[in-house]
């Protein structure tokens, strides 16, 4: 499946319209349970869900007019990245819309130690993500890749063009980051 939906993609950059229709349903599946991944620990009374997460995606996706897509992990790591803005745009909003009350949480399961923590909302993780990226943007890159869109290491290490060992030591030192800096600004209300 792998390469079918690299050769879609392919076929997509080259204007082939149909390759985006045969390529939609193939990706659909794993978009759909990466967004349950990322909306599952959000606090009850939540209205994105993630068909929601996934059509915005979509939309987002359409409307990119000349992508060079190359590969299957290249797609997955812009869908990543795509996801965690709408979900910072989401949190955003209710945010400003209750005057700071109750922002979308999400947990970092993915991120190992933090599992037994508080959850976090995703406007900290995304503040946390952006000073780790002017730090360092490759790890910050590495969680986007491996969190938001679920790669595996060595997918990762194929989207960032290094080697796995690479990838296992800037995603142990972004996940040690970051739970300092969640850890250190987050303080539960309740």
């Amino acid at each position: 499946m792998t390469q079918q939906v690299t050769d879609l993609l392919l076929a997509w950059n080259d204007g082939n319209k149909e390759a985006l229709d045969r390529l939609l349903p193939i990706v659909t599946e794993e978009l759909h349970k990466l967004a349950s991944v990322y909306l599952r620990d959000e606090r009850a009374g939540r209205t994105l869900q993630p068909t929601a997460l996934v059509n915005e995606l979509y939309m987002r996706l359409i409307d990119r007019k000349r992508v060079s897509w190359q590969n299957r992990s290249h797609f997955f790591g812009f869908a990543a990245t795509t996801m965690r803005r709408i979900l910072v745009d989401y949190a955003r909003a209710r945010n400003a819309n209750k005057r700071g009350g109750d922002l979308a949480r999400v947990t970092l399961d993915d991120l190992g130690a933090l599992t037994q923590g508080p959850d976090l909302d995703i406007l900290a993780l995304d503040v946390a993500l952006d000073e780790l990226g002017k730090l360092e943007p490759r790890l910050a890159r590495v969680v986007e890749l491996r969190f938001f869109s679920g790669l595996s290491i060595e997918e990762t290490a194929e989207v960032l063009e290094v080697g796995v060992s690479t990838v296992n030591r800037d995603w142990r030192t972004a996940k040690a980051f970051l739970l300092h800096r969640l850890d250190s600004d987050f303080s539960p209300e309740s």
